[in-house]
């Protein structure tokens, strides 16, 4: 009877883990993977005649559309739509529809292919790529800003992105990302990496979490 009563008390205790362990997963979706979930993103270039950003009229509609398992893992099928860029400006996204699948590997967001997409958990300077004219790089902030958009006001991590020449020299333009727990992707600065000066913005204009 005590062995009977041992594994009983066993069995509740791991499943009582398990829940613990679902819930907590539930309650950190840092990215807000969800399907269902969407955004709508402005993009914004930079007016020199007035020293300010103006609404470039190219939109990026994202929304997650479906999950699949791919590799044992779990990954949501985002798709993204972008319109209004019919000259095909190089600074932003071409129009059209494109997917790509993405996870939460503990804080990190990679896609299919195990390539990291952002970090929220490692303040290590990181390798994106290599280039014959230098390297590009990230690295996560330690401080955290609020920011004050039309879609709101957000908690959010920051995320620079830089690049050297192969002497090790930074260029001149430092780019910024920034994601925010719960909603994802919020806002980046866009620019050259010969120029101090941001080129565009894109910023998050509406979105639905669920």
């Amino acid at each position: 009877m005590k062995n009977i009563f041992y594994y009983l008390c066993l069995s509740f205790f791991i499943l009582a883990c398990e829940d613990i362990q679902e819930q907590n997963e539930l309650e950190s979706n840092f990215y807000a993977l969800t399907v269902g979930n969407s955004w709508v993103y402005r993009n914004y270039r930079y007016n020199s005649t007035s020293d300010t950003y103006t609404d470039s009229g190219i939109v990026d509609s994202v929304s997650i559309v479906g999950a699949e398992k791919i590799n044992e893992n779990i990954f949501y099928k985002f798709r993204r739509l972008t319109t209004g860029n019919d000259n095909n400006n190089q600074i932003f996204k071409k129009n059209g529809e494109y997917f790509e699948f993405l996870r939460d590997s503990s804080g990190v967001l990679v896609n299919e292919l195990g390539q990291i997409i952002h970090t929220s958990i490692d303040y290590q300077e990181r390798l994106l790529r290599e280039n014959d004219w230098g390297d590009l790089y990230e690295k996560l902030s330690i401080e955290t800003e609020e920011l004050h958009l039309e879609s709101g006001t957000f908690n959010c991590v920051v995320t620079e992105r830089y690049a050297k020449s192969k002497e090790g020299e930074k260029y001149p333009s430092t780019d910024y990302i920034y994601y925010s727990d719960g909603f994802g992707f919020i806002y980046e600065t866009i620019s050259f990496i010969s120029s101090d000066t941001l080129t565009a913005l894109r910023r998050l204009d509406s979105y639905e979490i669920n």
